[in-house]
């Protein structure tokens, strides 16, 4: 009857008012995360912290600021080798470290019984302003480095200015484009060695996906792509191929995560094999095992370790 009279059902302007209301505000987009975290969930799922051996982590608070670590790893260690085999020999090392912890500033440094340094540092110089720095000093010659990044976040848009020793110079810059979509690029220059390159990437995230794409002149071209079946169970897969190298790598995974334990895995192109499992124990107390297969190299890895603190 309400057509016949020239009026509009109840229905249609409901579905109306339901379309304006998901027409896109462009000048209130989501700030995107950083350029060199685009991958963020395929690295997480594909690409944990394999190891071999035994790691035993131990971690004190002393205040609610500050902590001391203490770390110990024994296993073989990989040397290089022309033949197709693999050679190993067994190592192990201690490493302590000392975490400070604030709201604005973080302060994180290790050294290792090698004599390697390894320090962090991520300081709020603003509410949008973040200078982030990490450094690595070894008795070796030419194999100290550092850097520095300072990190700008805008209410749409993110960028970051880099510099390290070598005359390393880099820059990029990534835009949220609708409320799913982000695109980017990035540019860096190595005056030690003369060299230079840009890139370019997008990301596509949803509730339930991620996908990336990434492009560098390097000759890298890298694709990932990660569905979330459910809470607690994901799926991801990569692709990267070199342009100018000609090689070709490919890997799918899960990540599965329950009550008490996480367990990740996957299988590359290569025929490698490798899963890692988290599991929590008790409070402040993880067991941690690690195993990657590699039939073509005939390389067997396993590892087990225990976390104690937080």
């Amino acid at each position: 009857m309400a057509a016949a009279y020239g009026q509009v059902p109840t229905t249609q302007m409901d579905t109306k008012a339901e379309e304006k209301s998901k027409k896109i505000d462009y000048f209130d987009l989501p700030c995107p995360i950083p350029y060199e975290e685009i991958q963020r969930e395929a690295f997480m799922s594909l690409k944990p912290e394999l190891f071999e051996g035994l790691r035993f982590d131990f971690t004190k608070g002393l205040n609610q600021k500050f902590a001391l670590s203490h770390s110990v790893a024994m296993g073989p260690t990989e040397l290089p080798s022309q033949s197709s085999e693999t050679i190993k020999i067994p190592t192990a090392h201690y490493e302590f470290g000392a975490n400070f912890i604030d709201p604005k500033l973080m302060l994180v440094g290790r050294v290792m019984t090698d004599g390697r340094l390894n320090a962090r540092l991520k300081c709020d110089l603003t509410d949008k302003l973040t200078l982030k720095g990490n450094a690595q000093l070894t008795s070796e010659p030419h194999m100290s480095h550092g850097m520095a990044t300072f990190d700008y976040k805008g209410s749409d848009y993110r960028a970051q200015f880099q510099m390290g020793n070598g005359a390393l110079f880099g820059a990029n810059y990534i835009q949220s484009v609708t409320p799913h979509l982000s695109l980017g690029g990035e540019v860096f220059w190595t005056g030690q060695h003369h060299k230079s390159g840009v890139g370019i990437a997008t990301r596509y995230n949803t509730d339930k996906m991620v996908a990336t794409a990434q492009v560098a002149s390097t000759g890298m071209v890298a694709l990932s792509f990660v569905q979330k079946v459910s809470e607690k169970v994901s799926l991801a897969t990569d692709f990267i191929y070199n342009y100018l190298s000609k090689e070709v790598t490919s890997s799918v995974g899960y990540d599965y995560i329950l009550r008490q334990c996480r367990l990740r895995g996957k299988i590359d192109s290569n025929g490698c094999t490798s899963a890692f499992l988290e599991e929590r124990l008790n409070m402040g107390l993880n067991f941690i095992l690690s195993a990657e297969i590699d039939h073509r190299k005939k390389d067997y890895k396993f590892g087990f370790g225990l976390t104690v603190g937080e």
